[in-house]
């Protein structure tokens, strides 16, 4: 049953039944906690300049 709904259905239920109900949010939350660099955003003129030299690069071939 594996990489079916079912099966999914059943790994749920058994990972709730062996580490608590709250087992999904537990890693959630700690994939959340675990970012600290604050990506792209954190430095906006970065994001903006590394956007713009992007856009400028062509993936068309010359003719």
């Amino acid at each position: 049953m594996s990489g079916t709904k079912a099966g999914g259905q059943l790994a749920a239920k058994t990972n709730k039944n062996k580490y608590g109900a709250d087992f999904y949010a537990k890693i959630g939350s700690k994939g959340g906690k675990l970012g600290h660099t604050g990506g792209f955003f954190a430095n906006r003129e970065l994001a903006k300049l590394a956007g713009a030299k992007g856009g400028r690069i062509s993936r068309r071939s010359k003719k």
